[in-house]
């Protein structure tokens, strides 16, 4: 499998590795372990350890710059280095060295938000199905060794939401000059855990002519002295430390031999052994047979079945079947898993989408046939050209792409476009939701945006993107009932009630539309209350709520909604209706939408900032964070690049959000995270100003936000 970036290994003496980040590793390592639990968990920690950094404090030491202190998603060679030296900005390292005590990243790198439990509502799209073909996404979010740990400034960023239509996310990358093993970064896994969606790490070995070497191979698969995988262990230890959910192995260095091949399976085996306890899991690409030589075979058959189950049972718990597979091959291998006592829909038949996106020519009735039971389940490669093609690649033209690919034409997976030769995943599987439990709030953050909002007021000018803080969007988009005009329905960057962008709904309206949202499950109180935040900017709308308390029917089928009327709205500024949901116990929410009624005959242009659905329980605003410090530095020329650390608030929260206090007085938002840790590259001293003053608060489920954490940095 092509890689995203595959540097060969300079030929050249002995390697020195760079001492990158040197600096940070003796003090910042054992204040990031400090916020380990007894299983590697991320608990509430004691306070930093700050960083010692001046230039006076050791003069044979390096002063860490401004780069030295951003944190990058970890990657390392299993065993052995390279013979040479890396290219600037890359460093070589060993597995086998690591550990989180040694780790000056690990508070950035590490995810916090569990892997949420989901639902299959019943599909919008009548030829949906659930229970059949599932979807893996292998996605390359950067380079190996430039992959931002905490987001970066710019909204320039594939940020995936369509996290609905996926089963697995494979953090994809690696590369012969960088490092061949990578682990996902914190944002990408901590959204896709509020989603329900696994991330695996990746595994590289790659081949012969991107600079693979054999001897990598039997690194990773090496036993020591008691007969253990000590990679293997490693592996474990770091998804666990880390916060993400197993590895897809991807061996395709070519010239090995039966013994390997054998010695690869007990690896395998070993792996998953060690982390099927805390819910890991393996993808194996079929690359590798059971020869020990390379030869993709398009296909699960005697030749690879047994990396994937062998006499003794599961050894892998997914198969990413090569692009070679034909018709003929899936077929086969769907039958051989059911013989082996396997589901069919734990091989992932490889679609190449990296080059030409939805005019990629995919045989799908060799997948999933309209006519009778999916085939096999299927796997996108590099699904992120939706971003990659554009000459115009800003947050808007990103999503309109976006939507394109996952739900069709159309961008309605309830009304497909006739005949198109694109089979988007929302006609073919069922969408799931996470959303099964008040309080739940929506602002419609993809994750990324041109600026940030609060309250609907501009609090930074900044472009920006991470993950973490995008919200659980509604997860078929869009789904609109219309017996009239249908309104153009998109995420929109150009104003926001919070975060980075909101739900806009534009276009002559002849008649009422309603915007299907959520997917729901949540039991409601006698006390529940709705609230919307919308504004209309052109024309006057009648706004209500819909809610549904039982399903459709059938896939395809109207969802039942019982309306309430919100408020009419007209002129530019945000609102705020607050509906009470009277219900009888019991009454669970099956769906939310809005019904927007045109008041006149002119274009509307109407924006939904946040939804929220919660009960009238007095609530407490969450605690504040534990104390702030700055544990690391680097300034030149009026600018200061940073790290801060904080102790985790008491209680649920959703993440942090970290501001600069200017001299004014004046709030500026300069980040957000869900971990305790956050990496500010680039702050410029105020006019005047002795010291800059930061402030970190918690933010819970409902955007409520807890008192500051403060702290300050001298300017030298």
């Amino acid at each position: 499998m092509r890689p995203p970036r595959a540097t060969a290994p300079a030929p050249a003496a002995a390697v020195t590795p760079p001492t990158r980040r040197g600096v940070l590793a003796a003090g910042a390592g054992a204040g990031a372990a400090a916020l380990l639990g007894a299983t590697g968990a991320a608990t509430a920690a004691p306070a930093p350890v700050p960083v010692a950094v001046p230039a006076a404090a050791d003069p044979g030491a390096a002063v860490p710059t401004p780069a030295d202190l951003a944190p990058y998603a970890s990657y390392w060679f299993p065993g052995s280095l390279p013979s040479g030296t890396p290219d600037p900005g890359i460093v070589w390292r060993s597995l086998l060295d690591w550990s989180p005590e040694s780790d000056p990243d690990l508070a950035h790198n590490t995810a916090t938000v569990p892997l949420a439990p989901r639902f299959t509502p019943v599909p919008a799209h009548p030829g949906a199905r659930a229970g059949q073909a599932r979807i893996s996404s292998l996605v390359s979010f950067a380079p190996t060794a430039g992959n931002p740990s905490q987001g970066s400034p710019t909204a320039d960023y594939y940020a995936l939401t369509h996290w609905a239509y996926l089963d697995e996310l494979v953090f994809w990358g690696g590369s012969a000059g960088e490092g061949i093993v990578l682990a996902p970064n914190a944002p990408v896994v901590d959204a896709a855990h509020r989603n329900g969606v696994p991330v695996l790490g990746n595994v590289f070995l790659p081949p012969v002519a991107y600079g693979g070497d054999l001897r990598w191979t039997r690194d990773l698969v090496q036993r020591d002295a008691l007969g253990r995988f000590p990679v293997a262990e490693k592996l474990v230890q770091v998804a666990r430390t880390y916060g993400f959910d197993g590895w897809f192995v991807n061996a395709e260095t070519d010239g090995g031999d039966s013994v390997l091949a054998t010695r690869m399976r007990e690896f395998l085996r070993a792996l998953r052994a060690a982390g099927a306890p805390h819910g890991l899991r393996i993808t194996w690409y079929d690359a590798m047979n059971s020869t020990g030589r390379v030869g993709w075979q398009g296909a699960l058959n005697s030749l690879n079945q047994e990396f994937f189950e062998d006499r003794a049972g599961r050894v892998a718990d997914s198969v990413f079947v090569d692009f070679r597979w034909t018709a003929q091959s899936l077929a086969a291998s769907g039958a051989l898993a059911g013989r082996l006592g396997r589901s069919r829909y734990e091989l992932w038949a490889a679609v190449d989408t990296e080059s030409n996106g939805w005019d990629s020519g995919v045989r799908w009735d060799a997948i999933v046939p309209r006519d009778r039971d999916h085939v096999v389940s299927y796997g996108f490669y590099r699904p992120e050209w939706t971003r990659n093609h554009l000459t115009d690649r800003s947050p808007g033209a990103f999503h309109r792409a976006d939507d394109r690919f996952w739900t069709g034409e159309s961008l309605d997976p309830a009304r497909p476009a006739p005949g198109a030769l694109w089979r988007a995943p929302a006609t073919v599987v069922a969408d799931r939701s996470t959303v099964t439990a008040l309080p739940f709030a929506c602002a419609f953050n993809t994750g990324h945006g041109e600026r940030w909002y609060e309250g609907g007021e501009v609090t930074s000018e900044a472009p920006w993107n991470h993950l973490g803080l995008q919200d659980r969007l509604p997860g078929r988009r869009w789904a609109v009932d219309t017996a009239g005009e249908r309104p153009a329905v998109t995420l929109d960057f150009a104003r926001a009630w919070r975060g980075g962008s909101s739900l806009l709904v534009a276009g002559r309206l002849t008649a009422p539309a309603v915007v299907g949202l959520h997917g729901t499950r949540i039991p409601l109180p006698a006390t529940t209350v709705l609230e919307l935040v919308h504004a209309s900017e052109a024309g006057t709308v009648g706004v209500e709520v819909g809610v549904a308390t039982r399903e459709p029917s059938a896939p395809g089928g109207p969802v039942p909604y019982t309306w309430r009327k919100a408020e009419t709205t007209g002129g530019a500024g945000w609102r705020t209706s607050r509906i009470r949901i009277s219900s009888p116990p019991g009454t669970t929410a099956y769906g939310l939408a809005v019904r927007i009624t045109p008041g006149g005959n002119t274009p509307v242009s109407w924006r939904l900032g946040a939804l929220s659905l919660h009960d009238t329980t007095a609530r407490r605003r969450p605690a504040s964070p534990g104390v702030l410090t700055v544990t690391a530095s680097a300034q030149a020329n009026g600018r200061a690049s940073l790290r801060l650390a904080w102790q985790r608030s008491p209680g649920a929260v959703r993440h942090y959000e970290v501001s600069r206090v200017l001299p004014d007085g004046t709030r500026r938002f300069l980040g957000g995270t869900c971990g305790a840790a956050l990496h500010l590259p680039a702050v410029e001293r105020a006019a005047g100003e002795r010291a800059a003053v930061f402030e970190v608060r918690a933010v819970d489920e409902l955007y409520a936000l807890s008192g500051p954490s403060a702290t300050t940095l001298a300017w030298t």
